[in-house]
């Protein structure tokens, strides 16, 4: 399922209720359509003279992008308010996800039975769900390696960018060749686009097989020019 504000604030409600003793003031939800989380428990920080930094303005952010499991959806709520109960009561921890945080982490699952965790490792249906899906045009290079390896590397679509990837890329003794293809396909958008001379090592049918239909583009190391 995936979260609405009215279900979150239930849900708070209830586990405020049942596991913190009624102790968390309601503080304003907030949905996300991120890639990186599924919940987050955030916070302003200002510090006081003499004093040691506050926190306040706790904000719940719960992800929508996923469709989780009910349970696991409720277990991300309760994971952010253990984030919130430590804040809230100025309590000290040694890191976010330090022996206090473990500690209640723990004896909430075991009295509750739980299944709360420090890192939520997604499914394939679920990190497919965090890829974005809508329509870009990326530079795809395909780098062919003397030993018989392949792989890409998503480029920016900066002529300098593509150049100065390219050129380097094709200095080192492992590369035979690179060739450049602009593609909208969105299976490339789960590859990072930068310049930085990385690649991603794919099969060659692979990578053939998602650049059906994409343009080559020719490239002498000064210029290119894009071929229909």
């Amino acid at each position: 399922m995936k979260a609405t504000i009215p279900y979150i604030e239930k849900k708070f409600d209830e586990f405020n209720r049942l596991i913190f003793e009624g102790k968390l003031p309601r503080i304003p939800i907030e949905l996300s359509n991120a890639k990186t989380f599924l919940g987050q428990c955030v916070y302003k920080k200002r510090r006081r003279p003499f004093g040691k930094p506050e926190l306040y303005d706790f904000r719940l952010r719960i992800n929508t992008r996923i469709d989780l499991p009910e349970q696991e959806l409720e277990d991300t709520i309760i994971h952010e308010m253990i984030h919130y109960y430590i804040g809230y009561n100025k309590l000290e921890d040694a890191s976010s996800h330090g022996p206090l945080f473990l500690q209640m982490m723990n004896g909430i699952n075991r009295k509750f039975g739980r299944n709360l965790s420090v890192s939520h490792k997604s499914t394939k249906e679920q990190t497919e769900q965090l890829q974005d899906t809508r329509s870009h045009y990326h530079v795809i290079a395909v780098l062919k390696f003397r030993d018989g390896r392949t792989g890409i590397k998503v480029l920016p679509r900066v002529l300098r960018s593509i150049l100065h990837y390219y050129n380097n890329a094709l200095s080192l003794p492992d590369i035979a060749a690179i060739d450049l293809y602009m593609s909208n396909n969105v299976f490339f958008n789960r590859y990072p686009n930068s310049s930085a001379l990385k690649v991603h090592f794919l099969e060659l049918g692979t990578i053939m097989e998602q650049l059906k239909g994409a343009e080559r583009m020719e490239c002498d190391g000064k210029s290119i020019k894009r071929n229909a």
